[in-house]
């Protein structure tokens, strides 16, 4: 229950009353609290949106407090998380802004006002990899797949842990701080004893960083979502490096479909993917040879 705790202890009391009252079950299985202006405040289930029970519609004033409680009243000291829409805070927790922005030819220099919140809850279920880790010598590359909110985080997390753990050199290239939870330059959630960490630069522009520096024999990374994070695991390729990373699809057969998977496919850069699958609430998960 401690990411449940630590994402609610953000929030205004009056919030973290009503949230305190939820059935123990339901607290299991929160994904995100969603605070938009003008809103009640919602819980993201397994199943969607729920309204929080005994919350008022959120005002300026409350998604004020929110914020400066997000930002610890230092707007300056977030300014390029906030760039990428997205403020990560101790504990894992990863909370997304949206609002009025405003550019100049750099792209998002920040945000004129504010009109909702996503507050992420890391969760950590040590052991839900045992499965798909029998042992380092024989790991194969690895692609864990699923539709967004699948659980795709936590399984790598847990991958990660258990290969570091078991004396691998794994480098992690965390750009939205969400895997390993870095606080103070320490991880806040666990990735296992033999882990190196990236955070705070693009995916591919870490991973270059950390095959050069650091000798790894694993790289990870969630979610690839750019041409760039796929030459980055190519290279890792070409450097002998196995690889483990996550992507957005439905199945193996949605995977082959996506233009961006195309090369990593076709040049054997992963030699499995594990399948994530939810419904009616509960997790499945299966492997395939690709």
């Amino acid at each position: 229950m401690d990411g449940f705790e630590n994402a609610a202890a953000l929030l205004p009391t009056e919030l973290r009353r009503a949230l305190s009252s939820l059935d123990p079950a339901i607290k299991n299985r929160a994904e995100e609290f969603r605070i938009r202006l003008g809103q009640r405040p919602t819980v993201l289930l397994d199943n969607g949106e729920h309204p929080l029970s005994g919350a008022c519609a959120v005002d300026a004033a409350l998604l004020r407090a929110v914020f400066e409680r997000v930002t610890g009243a230092s707007l300056y000291t977030h300014a390029g998380e906030l760039r990428q829409g997205f403020i990560c805070v101790q504990g894992g927790i990863r909370v997304g802004v949206c609002g009025r922005a405003y550019t100049d030819d750099r792209g998002i220099r920040g945000f004129h006002s504010i009109s909702s919140l996503a507050v992420r809850i890391p969760r950590e279920i040590a052991g839900c990899a045992e499965a798909f880790v029998r042992d380092t010598a024989s790991f194969p590359s690895t692609i864990i797949i699923s539709p967004p909110g699948g659980g795709k985080t936590t399984l790598l997390r847990d991958m990660i842990r258990l290969l570091s753990n078991r004396r691998m050199r794994v480098s992690l290239a965390d750009e939205r701080g969400e895997v390993a939870g870095v606080w103070n330059g320490e991880a806040q959630l666990d990735v296992g004893v033999c882990t190196d960490i990236m955070t705070g630069a693009p995916k591919a522009e870490s991973a270059m960083l950390l095959l050069r520096a650091m000798n790894p024999q694993l790289l990870a990374l969630d979610e690839i979502t750019d041409p760039a994070d796929v030459r980055a695991c190519l290279q890792a390729c070409n450097c002998g490096v196995r690889l483990l990373a996550t992507a957005h699809a439905r199945d193996e057969k949605d995977l082959l479909c996506r233009r961006l998977y195309l090369d990593l496919l076709e040049n054997k850069a992963f030699d499995r993917a594990v399948i994530i699958r939810t419904e009616n609430g509960h997790r499945s998960y299966r492997e395939a040879w690709l």
